[in-house]
């Protein structure tokens, strides 16, 4: 009978144990403050940059199919969009500014999917040297990494202009289309028809 109550007694011990290490360790948590950077080189750093904000007059430079691209996301959920220039929709896609296209809706909807990442990523958020890879929104991989001047390159497609800000959405201007093998081919002409006739 002594030995039960001591069996007793020590759960109780071990359980007020654990509890006081679970108590300390949330506290230790809880208090712990940021380390504080050493070094000359981390002092005066341009780690938080501004993001501009896309204003309504600057469109432009986004472009008819970039803004179209931006309005197919909600704006109150963080993405990133790699948005083609103009001339990259026209060099690439044969896509013109003023083409009333029923095809153009899809085209750019496809390369919304390719080029768009569920999360915000800033130009800062990518180390100089560094590849980091990211799933687009339809699967696609996007290989991303900066330059030395600031520019971003993804899938080997060098950026224009970086950190625009449209609520929550990030948009980097691209010079060059952000595409699968498949799709790419998809968009060719048929040149095997043309040699038939």
């Amino acid at each position: 009978m002594n030995r039960g109550r001591f069996l007793k007694n020590s759960i109780a011990f071990v359980w007020v144990v654990v509890l006081i290490c679970c108590v300390f360790v949330i506290l230790i948590s809880m208090l712990r403050l940021p380390e504080v950077p050493t070094g000359a080189r981390t002092i005066g750093s341009n780690r938080y940059t501004k993001i501009r904000k896309v204003a309504e007059n600057e469109h432009y430079s986004i472009g008819r199919f970039g803004e179209m691209m931006i309005q197919m996301l909600p704006e109150d959920l963080a993405f990133t969009i790699f948005v083609p220039s103009e001339k990259a929709f026209e060099r690439d896609l044969r896509l013109r500014a003023n083409d009333r296209s029923n095809d153009t809706y899809a085209i750019v909807s496809r390369i919304l999917g390719f080029s768009a990442i569920p999360r915000t990523l800033t130009s800062v958020d990518v180390p100089l040297g560094k590849e980091m890879l990211y799933d687009s929104i339809s699967g696609f991989v996007l290989d991303v990494s900066k330059d030395i001047d600031g520019m971003l390159v993804v899938n080997r497609v060098r950026s224009e202009r970086v950190d625009l800000r449209k609520k929550q959405i990030v948009v980097h201007v691209m010079d060059g289309v952000l595409m699968d093998a498949e799709f790419e081919e998809s968009l060719q002409p048929d040149d095997d028809d043309d040699e038939q006739k």
